[in-house]
């Protein structure tokens, strides 16, 4: 009699055989639920996600609540999504760490766009770089609505003086898929930019990301 273990044990030995490349979406997703509720099968709200999202990449990109709107899915078997996702995020900026990453604005999009595409909130995070544009470290440093109530220039400045940054770039992301910058978009950067001049340290770019496109400040000439 076939068991949902004996099934989970079959998809883990095609994996360890042909890669994902052996696997469907479904099946891939489906292992990934496993690993929140390792003795439950998943193969059908696996099913359920791929045909509400669509794609794999439209599963990993769902938030939580997203989710779990799926009959059957909840806060421990959305772990395995939840932790790739953010592994594969860790990964792109472990490689990259003390590599030039600022030749052009499409360099900083190609680097972020993965971990901040389909955000249902605006992110905000600084890239601080060293004398040879070379990545030091990528934090995020504040969330919700770009705003002087959420965007403090201080704590930015506080930050790079720390990690002896010779220059910045800020990016955030726009929910909406428009990259075009708001007013407020541009009054933040030029608080941003002068709080920073002060101590010598460069805003190189503030980049905001939307839907598989980009609007840079630097390219524009706003800085």
């Amino acid at each position: 009699m076939d068991t949902g273990i004996g099934h989970r044990k079959r998809l883990r030995e095609k994996f360890m055989e042909s890669g994902l490349l052996g696997l469907h979406d479904y099946e891939i997703v489906e292992l990934l639920l496993t690993l929140g509720t390792p003795r439950k099968d998943c193969k059908q709200q696996a099913k359920a996600l791929m045909k509400k999202f669509k794609t794999l990449r439209g599963v990993i990109d769902a938030g939580k609540e997203e989710l779990c709107e799926i009959k059957g899915v909840g806060p421990k078997n959305i772990f395995g999504i939840r932790f790739v996702r953010e592994i594969s995020e860790k990964y792109l900026e472990d490689r990259i760490i003390k590599q030039e990453i600022y030749r052009t604005p499409q360099d900083v999009f190609n680097y972020l766009y993965v971990s901040m595409r389909g955000l249902k909130k605006e992110v905000f995070k600084t890239l601080f770089l060293d004398v040879k544009n070379r990545l030091i470290a990528t934090e995020k440093m504040f969330k919700g609505t770009v705003s002087s109530s959420v965007v403090y220039p201080r704590e930015i400045v506080k930050r790079a003086i720390k990690k002896d940054a010779s220059s910045v770039i800020l990016v955030h992301n726009h929910p909406s898929g428009d990259p075009a910058p708001s007013p407020e978009d541009k009054r933040i950067t030029r608080d941003v930019v002068d709080a920073l001049e002060a101590v010598d340290i460069k805003v190189l770019d503030h980049i905001i990301i939307g839907d598989n496109r980009y609007f840079s400040f630097a390219s524009e000439k706003l800085l």
